[in-house]
């Protein structure tokens, strides 16, 4: 399997990491060979084995959305777990209701993002013009919901609200799935 993914330049150098390291765990990891075009911001993966590859692939989109390779890494270890991105720039004309939009969904000093992600149990970048949400398949879609009625203008409070009924639903199914 072969995959060609374009990532930002200014990212690449997380990608590669200090001496190779982020790159070289990757391909160690997912038995891949990664092949890093600096230039143009190319990245040619390759690999034999389906779900290690899609994790290599999975892990250096993490990357190239904004997440720390620590925290991409995730991707690497657990079977459960994915990227979602989205694209936020429809929900915006002006850069300056683009900036509204992020600064929304981040919060004052990262507030806003840091309880979404408490509250779902995923970890979020917001990069450019995307959002990105590691997590499990529910998680995933619970955060996304949330940042959707951010993006939509409403309210935190309404917001954080619905993510705790969220957070009981989930509680309450996960005791009747046991009793």
């Amino acid at each position: 399997m072969r995959q060609e993914t374009k990532i930002n330049k200014e990212r690449i150098g997380v990608l590669i990491g200090k001496e190779g390291s982020v790159k070289a765990q990757i391909e160690e990891q997912t038995q891949t060979k990664i092949t890093v075009d600096s230039n143009g911001g190319l990245i040619l993966v390759e690999g034999e084995d389906a779900d290690l590859f899609i994790r290599a692939v999975a892990t250096i989109q993490a990357i190239s959305r904004g997440f720390s390779p620590e925290r991409a890494f995730v991707l690497l270890e657990e079977d459960d777990l994915y990227i979602e991105v989205i694209d936020i720039s429809d929900a915006a004309s002006t850069p300056d209701q683009m900036e509204r939009l992020r600064g929304r969904i981040i919060g004052r000093n990262g507030r806003a993002r840091g309880q979404i992600e408490d509250m779902t149990q995923t970890s979020i970048s917001v990069y450019g013009k995307t959002v990105s949400v590691i997590g499990d398949v529910e998680q995933i879609r619970v955060a996304l919901d949330a940042i959707d009625m951010l993006v939509s203008g409403v309210e935190h409070e309404t917001v954080f609200s619905f993510l705790e009924k969220k957070r009981r639903e989930a509680k309450q199914n996960m005791i009747s799935y046991y009793y």
